[in-house]
Protein backbone atom coordinates (compact mmCIF):
# COMPACT_ATOMS: atom_id res chain seq x y z
CA UNK A 1 0.00 0.00 0.00
CA UNK A 2 2.58 2.21 0.89
CA UNK A 3 4.77 1.88 -2.07
CA UNK A 4 1.31 2.73 -4.47
CA UNK A 5 0.81 5.97 -1.98
CA UNK A 6 4.28 6.92 -2.94
CA UNK A 7 4.21 5.57 -6.82
CA UNK A 8 0.66 8.40 -6.88
CA UNK A 9 2.51 10.85 -5.31
CA UNK A 10 5.15 10.37 -8.08
CA UNK A 11 2.95 10.51 -10.88
CA UNK A 12 1.26 13.52 -9.67
CA UNK A 13 4.47 15.53 -9.04
CA UNK A 14 5.41 14.60 -12.56
CA UNK A 15 2.24 15.73 -14.48
CA UNK A 16 2.17 18.87 -12.27
CA UNK A 17 5.47 19.86 -13.84
CA UNK A 18 4.78 18.54 -17.25
CA UNK A 19 1.51 20.98 -16.63
CA UNK A 20 3.60 24.03 -15.65
CA UNK A 21 6.07 23.68 -18.90
CA UNK A 22 8.48 21.44 -17.30
CA UNK A 23 10.22 19.03 -19.24
CA UNK A 24 11.15 15.14 -17.47
CA UNK A 25 14.75 13.96 -17.12
CA UNK A 26 14.05 9.93 -16.78
CA UNK A 27 17.48 10.03 -14.70
CA UNK A 28 16.94 12.63 -12.82
CA UNK A 29 13.60 11.86 -11.73
CA UNK A 30 15.26 8.09 -10.77
CA UNK A 31 17.68 9.83 -8.76
CA UNK A 32 15.38 12.17 -6.91
CA UNK A 33 12.60 9.43 -6.20
CA UNK A 34 15.38 6.84 -5.40
CA UNK A 35 14.01 4.68 -7.76
CA UNK A 36 14.51 2.54 -10.76
CA UNK A 37 15.07 3.62 -14.44
CA UNK A 38 12.40 1.34 -15.23
CA UNK A 39 9.36 2.64 -12.75
CA UNK A 40 10.39 6.35 -14.05
CA UNK A 41 9.61 4.81 -17.86
CA UNK A 42 6.38 3.26 -16.34
CA UNK A 43 5.35 6.01 -14.95
CA UNK A 44 5.64 8.20 -18.28
CA UNK A 45 3.66 5.25 -20.18
CA UNK A 46 0.98 5.92 -17.43
CA UNK A 47 0.82 9.62 -18.35
CA UNK A 48 1.26 9.46 -21.92
CA UNK A 49 -2.04 7.05 -21.88
CA UNK A 50 -3.83 9.64 -19.83
CA UNK A 51 -3.11 12.56 -22.15
CA UNK A 52 -3.89 10.15 -24.90
CA UNK A 53 -7.66 9.24 -23.29
CA UNK A 54 -8.00 13.19 -22.75
CA UNK A 55 -6.97 13.96 -25.74
CA UNK A 56 -10.09 11.46 -27.21
CA UNK A 57 -12.26 12.59 -24.28
CA UNK A 58 -11.78 16.35 -24.88
CA UNK A 59 -11.06 16.75 -28.62
CA UNK A 60 -7.61 18.91 -27.10
CA UNK A 61 -4.69 16.88 -28.55
CA UNK A 62 -1.43 16.73 -26.38
CA UNK A 63 0.96 14.00 -26.60
CA UNK A 64 3.87 13.32 -23.90
CA UNK A 65 6.78 13.42 -26.47
CA UNK A 66 10.37 12.44 -26.31
CA UNK A 67 12.64 15.38 -27.15
CA UNK A 68 15.79 13.88 -28.49
CA UNK A 69 17.85 17.26 -28.58
CA UNK A 70 17.52 17.95 -24.68
CA UNK A 71 16.83 14.43 -24.14
CA UNK A 72 14.13 14.57 -22.14
CA UNK A 73 10.18 14.04 -22.15
CA UNK A 74 7.33 17.20 -22.66
CA UNK A 75 4.05 17.67 -23.04
CA UNK A 76 2.63 19.36 -26.26
CA UNK A 77 1.19 21.17 -26.24
CA UNK A 78 1.83 22.38 -22.99
CA UNK A 79 -1.24 22.57 -20.59
CA UNK A 80 -0.06 25.84 -20.05
CA UNK A 81 1.66 28.29 -22.41
CA UNK A 82 4.81 29.62 -21.47
CA UNK A 83 7.75 31.94 -22.57
CA UNK A 84 9.88 30.94 -24.84
CA UNK A 85 13.89 31.36 -24.25
CA UNK A 86 13.84 33.86 -27.25
CA UNK A 87 10.38 35.87 -25.88
CA UNK A 88 11.64 35.21 -21.98
CA UNK A 89 15.04 37.36 -23.21
CA UNK A 90 13.51 40.36 -24.99
CA UNK A 91 11.16 40.74 -22.00
CA UNK A 92 14.51 41.13 -19.88
CA UNK A 93 15.87 43.20 -21.89
CA UNK A 94 12.73 45.58 -21.65
CA UNK A 95 12.81 45.66 -17.82
CA UNK A 96 16.37 46.12 -17.80
CA UNK A 97 16.48 49.34 -20.72
CA UNK A 98 13.46 50.74 -18.90
CA UNK A 99 15.16 51.49 -15.46
CA UNK A 100 11.99 51.62 -14.20
CA UNK A 101 12.57 49.78 -11.00
CA UNK A 102 14.78 49.42 -8.42
CA UNK A 103 16.98 46.63 -8.03
CA UNK A 104 15.28 45.31 -4.86
CA UNK A 105 12.15 45.20 -6.84
CA UNK A 106 13.65 44.59 -10.64
CA UNK A 107 16.06 41.61 -9.47
CA UNK A 108 13.13 39.23 -8.00
CA UNK A 109 10.97 39.79 -11.39
CA UNK A 110 14.40 38.88 -13.44
CA UNK A 111 14.60 35.67 -11.35
CA UNK A 112 11.30 34.31 -11.74
CA UNK A 113 10.86 35.06 -15.52
CA UNK A 114 13.95 33.23 -15.99
CA UNK A 115 13.15 29.98 -13.00
CA UNK A 116 9.93 29.59 -14.47
CA UNK A 117 10.06 30.16 -18.20
CA UNK A 118 13.49 29.03 -19.24
CA UNK A 119 14.47 25.16 -19.19
CA UNK A 120 17.54 24.00 -16.81
CA UNK A 121 19.90 23.09 -19.84
CA UNK A 122 19.53 27.19 -21.16
CA UNK A 123 19.29 29.09 -17.97
CA UNK A 124 23.11 29.61 -17.37
CA UNK A 125 22.80 30.69 -21.27
CA UNK A 126 19.88 33.10 -20.61
CA UNK A 127 21.85 34.76 -17.42
CA UNK A 128 25.16 35.20 -18.96
CA UNK A 129 23.24 37.27 -21.77
CA UNK A 130 21.98 39.56 -19.41
CA UNK A 131 24.84 39.40 -16.69
CA UNK A 132 26.92 42.53 -17.58
CA UNK A 133 23.51 44.65 -18.13
CA UNK A 134 22.40 43.33 -14.80
CA UNK A 135 25.73 44.22 -12.90
CA UNK A 136 25.64 47.81 -14.27
CA UNK A 137 21.80 48.45 -13.95
CA UNK A 138 21.06 51.99 -12.86
CA UNK A 139 17.61 52.21 -10.83
CA UNK A 140 16.19 55.52 -11.25
CA UNK A 141 17.18 58.62 -9.07
CA UNK A 142 13.92 57.95 -6.88
CA UNK A 143 14.84 54.45 -6.16
CA UNK A 144 11.81 53.82 -4.59
CA UNK A 145 9.61 50.66 -4.85
CA UNK A 146 6.27 50.59 -6.80
CA UNK A 147 4.91 47.99 -7.21
CA UNK A 148 2.64 47.84 -4.67
CA UNK A 149 1.00 51.41 -5.03
CA UNK A 150 0.81 50.52 -8.18
CA UNK A 151 -0.92 46.86 -7.72
CA UNK A 152 -3.41 49.23 -5.47
CA UNK A 153 -3.68 51.97 -8.00
CA UNK A 154 -4.91 49.08 -10.54
CA UNK A 155 -7.17 47.85 -8.35
CA UNK A 156 -8.70 50.88 -7.41
CA UNK A 157 -9.64 51.69 -11.36
CA UNK A 158 -11.22 47.93 -11.63
CA UNK A 159 -13.25 48.60 -9.08
CA UNK A 160 -14.14 52.61 -9.63
CA UNK A 161 -13.23 53.34 -6.03
CA UNK A 162 -12.06 56.93 -5.53
CA UNK A 163 -8.47 57.40 -4.06
CA UNK A 164 -7.17 60.02 -1.74
CA UNK A 165 -3.12 60.71 -2.07
CA UNK A 166 -0.63 63.05 -0.64
CA UNK A 167 1.63 63.69 -3.67
CA UNK A 168 5.24 65.32 -3.55
CA UNK A 169 4.85 68.56 -6.18
CA UNK A 170 8.07 68.24 -8.85
CA UNK A 171 8.30 71.92 -8.73
CA UNK A 172 8.62 73.12 -5.12
CA UNK A 173 8.92 69.67 -3.20
CA UNK A 174 5.29 70.43 -1.77
CA UNK A 175 3.39 67.91 -0.55
CA UNK A 176 -0.38 68.45 -1.69
CA UNK A 177 -3.75 66.28 -1.00
CA UNK A 178 -6.09 65.03 -3.80
CA UNK A 179 -8.95 62.68 -4.24
CA UNK A 180 -9.16 61.12 -7.16
CA UNK A 181 -11.18 58.93 -9.36
CA UNK A 182 -8.19 56.74 -10.75
CA UNK A 183 -7.92 56.54 -14.60
CA UNK A 184 -5.48 55.05 -15.69
CA UNK A 185 -2.11 53.72 -14.95
CA UNK A 186 0.38 53.74 -17.39
CA UNK A 187 4.69 53.60 -17.73
CA UNK A 188 6.41 56.57 -19.99
CA UNK A 189 10.33 57.04 -20.05
CA UNK A 190 11.61 55.35 -16.94
CA UNK A 191 8.48 56.32 -14.35
CA UNK A 192 4.74 54.95 -13.74
CA UNK A 193 1.79 57.00 -14.12
CA UNK A 194 -1.29 57.64 -12.41
CA UNK A 195 -4.12 59.14 -14.74
CA UNK A 196 -6.50 60.20 -12.84
CA UNK A 197 -9.80 63.04 -12.34
CA UNK A 198 -9.95 65.36 -9.67
CA UNK A 199 -13.29 65.31 -7.44
CA UNK A 200 -12.75 68.97 -6.20
CA UNK A 201 -13.03 69.02 -2.22
CA UNK A 202 -15.09 72.00 -0.39
CA UNK A 203 -12.94 75.59 0.11
CA UNK A 204 -10.37 73.80 -2.26
CA UNK A 205 -8.53 76.24 -4.96
CA UNK A 206 -7.49 74.25 -7.82
CA UNK A 207 -6.09 76.05 -10.82
CA UNK A 208 -6.29 73.92 -13.90
CA UNK A 209 -4.44 74.44 -17.07
CA UNK A 210 -7.36 74.38 -19.20
CA UNK A 211 -10.80 75.37 -18.35
CA UNK A 212 -13.07 72.59 -18.14
CA UNK A 213 -10.95 69.90 -19.41
CA UNK A 214 -11.70 66.39 -20.21
CA UNK A 215 -8.91 64.86 -19.66
CA UNK A 216 -7.57 63.52 -16.40
CA UNK A 217 -4.59 64.88 -14.36
CA UNK A 218 -0.83 62.86 -14.37
CA UNK A 219 0.62 62.26 -11.11
CA UNK A 220 3.83 60.27 -11.24
CA UNK A 221 3.35 57.20 -8.86
CA UNK A 222 6.87 57.30 -6.85
CA UNK A 223 5.83 60.58 -5.74
CA UNK A 224 2.96 59.52 -4.01
CA UNK A 225 3.91 59.59 -0.36
CA UNK A 226 0.79 57.81 0.83
CA UNK A 227 -2.25 56.25 -0.79
CA UNK A 228 -5.77 55.30 0.99
CA UNK A 229 -8.60 53.68 -1.43
CA UNK A 230 -11.73 54.38 -0.22
CA UNK A 231 -15.03 52.95 -0.17
CA UNK A 232 -16.85 55.69 -2.59
CA UNK A 233 -17.98 54.24 -6.37
CA UNK A 234 -18.21 56.15 -8.79
CA UNK A 235 -19.62 55.38 -12.23
CA UNK A 236 -17.97 55.49 -15.39
CA UNK A 237 -20.47 55.35 -18.39
CA UNK A 238 -18.90 53.44 -21.50
CA UNK A 239 -18.88 56.27 -24.26
CA UNK A 240 -16.70 58.59 -21.76
CA UNK A 241 -14.67 56.09 -20.53
CA UNK A 242 -11.13 57.13 -20.35
CA UNK A 243 -8.51 55.28 -22.86
CA UNK A 244 -5.08 55.12 -21.81
CA UNK A 245 -4.30 53.50 -25.65
CA UNK A 246 -5.73 56.62 -27.17
CA UNK A 247 -4.28 59.03 -25.01
CA UNK A 248 -0.71 57.58 -24.82
CA UNK A 249 -0.77 57.76 -28.49
CA UNK A 250 -1.07 61.70 -27.98
CA UNK A 251 0.99 62.33 -24.95
CA UNK A 252 4.45 63.07 -25.03
CA UNK A 253 6.89 62.67 -21.81
CA UNK A 254 3.04 62.79 -19.67
CA UNK A 255 2.69 66.58 -19.84
CA UNK A 256 -0.96 66.85 -19.55
CA UNK A 257 -2.67 70.13 -21.56
CA UNK A 258 -5.40 70.93 -24.80
CA UNK A 259 -5.33 68.69 -27.37
CA UNK A 260 -3.93 70.19 -30.14
CA UNK A 261 -2.85 69.40 -34.31
CA UNK A 262 0.52 70.01 -34.96
CA UNK A 263 1.64 70.10 -38.21
CA UNK A 264 5.81 70.52 -39.28
CA UNK A 265 8.41 69.50 -41.48
CA UNK A 266 11.04 66.70 -40.75
CA UNK A 267 14.06 67.07 -42.50
CA UNK A 268 15.93 63.80 -42.08
CA UNK A 269 16.64 60.86 -44.05
CA UNK A 270 13.98 58.56 -42.78
CA UNK A 271 10.75 59.53 -41.21
CA UNK A 272 10.45 56.17 -39.30
CA UNK A 273 11.27 57.42 -35.90
CA UNK A 274 8.93 60.16 -36.18
CA UNK A 275 6.47 57.59 -36.55
CA UNK A 276 7.57 55.59 -33.77
CA UNK A 277 7.36 58.93 -31.58
CA UNK A 278 4.62 60.31 -32.49
CA UNK A 279 1.96 57.33 -33.16
CA UNK A 280 -0.54 59.86 -34.37
CA UNK A 281 1.67 60.92 -37.00
CA UNK A 282 0.68 61.37 -40.92
CA UNK A 283 2.85 61.69 -43.92
CA UNK A 284 1.10 64.73 -46.22
CA UNK A 285 3.53 65.49 -48.40
CA UNK A 286 7.05 64.61 -49.61
CA UNK A 287 8.70 67.63 -51.06
CA UNK A 288 12.60 69.80 -51.53
CA UNK A 289 11.57 70.89 -47.83
CA UNK A 290 11.40 67.77 -46.29
CA UNK A 291 8.70 65.16 -44.94
CA UNK A 292 5.33 67.08 -44.07
CA UNK A 293 3.44 65.69 -41.46
CA UNK A 294 0.41 66.07 -39.06
CA UNK A 295 0.18 64.71 -35.46
CA UNK A 296 -2.55 64.84 -33.05
CA UNK A 297 -0.82 65.72 -29.60
CA UNK A 298 -2.10 66.45 -25.81
CA UNK A 299 0.12 68.96 -23.90
CA UNK A 300 3.36 70.79 -23.76
CA UNK A 301 5.44 67.43 -23.80
CA UNK A 302 5.64 68.32 -27.30
CA UNK A 303 7.47 71.35 -27.29
CA UNK A 304 10.27 69.19 -25.42
CA UNK A 305 10.63 66.96 -28.68
CA UNK A 306 10.33 69.31 -31.19
CA UNK A 307 13.44 71.48 -29.59
CA UNK A 308 15.34 68.38 -29.26
CA UNK A 309 14.93 67.60 -32.88
CA UNK A 310 16.74 71.07 -33.61
CA UNK A 311 17.45 72.24 -37.01
CA UNK A 312 15.50 68.88 -38.73
CA UNK A 313 12.42 70.14 -37.42
CA UNK A 314 10.44 73.22 -39.03
CA UNK A 315 6.77 73.60 -37.23
CA UNK A 316 4.40 75.03 -39.79
CA UNK A 317 1.36 74.70 -37.27
CA UNK A 318 1.24 74.75 -33.89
Amino acid sequence: MAEDRIGKDRLLEMYARLAEGKVLYKLEEAEHYKCSLRSIQRDIEDLRAFFHNQSDASGVVQELVYDKKHNAYKLVPPLRNVLSNKEVFAVLKILLESRSLSKAELDPILDKLIDCCVPKECKSYVNGLISNERFHYVPPRHNKEVLETMWRLGEALREHKEVEIDYRKPADGSLVHRVLRPAGVMFSEFYFYLAGFIVPQKEEKIEFEVENDPFPTIYRIDRIESLKVTDRHYNVPYESRFEEGEFRKRVQFMYGGRLQKLKFYYKGPNPEPVLDRLPTAEIIDHNEKGYLLTAEVFGSGIDIWLRSQGELVEVVQL
